[in-house]
């Protein structure tokens, strides 16, 4: 599934055209030769980031407000490219996801966040780059939580049923995170307090060594 452009994504959006002074309402920075065609001019951008409000826009020079939520990258690059042609003629929009990233905790080797430049990512790439799971990590119950329109929500995936793979969560979007659960054993052990489980094993000891006792006793009536 593609990403869609959410609340407080940053997106880089970049215009190139063959004028060099309409490049410059749209990209600041210093105009540089682009490829072979000496009469392209684009722009270096000193601070190309937009980040998307809480209302789905994002505030672009000239143009202003745009509102880019829900809105998959080709989908943005159309609504800009239509918005930027009445300014610039023939304009090539760029616009990439600066901070698609995924979480990946619980009963992984090394969890972490893990920041995505492809944008596109599924379940089981983003266990591998955590080192995959535990010898403790459940595989047929780990969570992906996931927010959409200020709403979380968490579902359960079984990784050993091929059925994940035509799961819409199969394919992860930023920030989702995914949580492995472990084994109830491991929360058991975990759980249990240092001193109750050194008490524990003292008593087992002395109920064993008393064991012992009373058999050499009853061996030598």
């Amino acid at each position: 599934m593609e990403p869609r452009i959410q609340e407080d994504d940053l997106l880089s959006i970049t215009v190139t055209s063959l004028n060099p002074e309409s490049n410059l309402l749209f990209n600041a920075g210093v105009m540089q030769p682009s490829g072979q065609m000496q009469n392209t001019v684009v722009s270096t951008p000193i601070n190309e980031n937009y980040l998307v409000d809480q209302n789905g826009n994002v505030n672009y020079p000239v143009i202003g407000q745009i509102n880019l939520k829900g809105l998959t990258k080709q989908e943005a690059v159309q609504k800009m490219t239509q918005l930027v042609s009445e300014y610039v003629k023939d304009p090539i929009i760029n616009i990439r996801f600066m901070n698609f990233k995924v979480t990946v905790i619980g009963e992984v080797m090394q969890p972490a966040t893990f920041v995505v430049p492809t944008e596109k990512i599924t379940v089981l790439e983003a266990l591998g780059l955590a080192g995959d799971m535990t010898a403790f990590g459940r595989r047929e119950n780990v969570l992906v939580i996931r927010e959409k329109d200020g709403v979380r929500s968490a579902t359960r995936l079984n990784l050993n049923e091929k059925e994940v793979l035509s799961s819409s969560l199969y394919y992860l979007q930023q920030n989702d995170v995914v949580y492995v659960e472990p084994y109830k054993t491991k929360a058991i052990q975990s759980d249990t307090n240092p001193r109750t489980f050194a008490l524990i094993t003292s008593l087992t000891s002395l109920a064993v060594l008393l064991i012992f006792q009373l058999r050499f006793v009853n061996q030598n009536r």
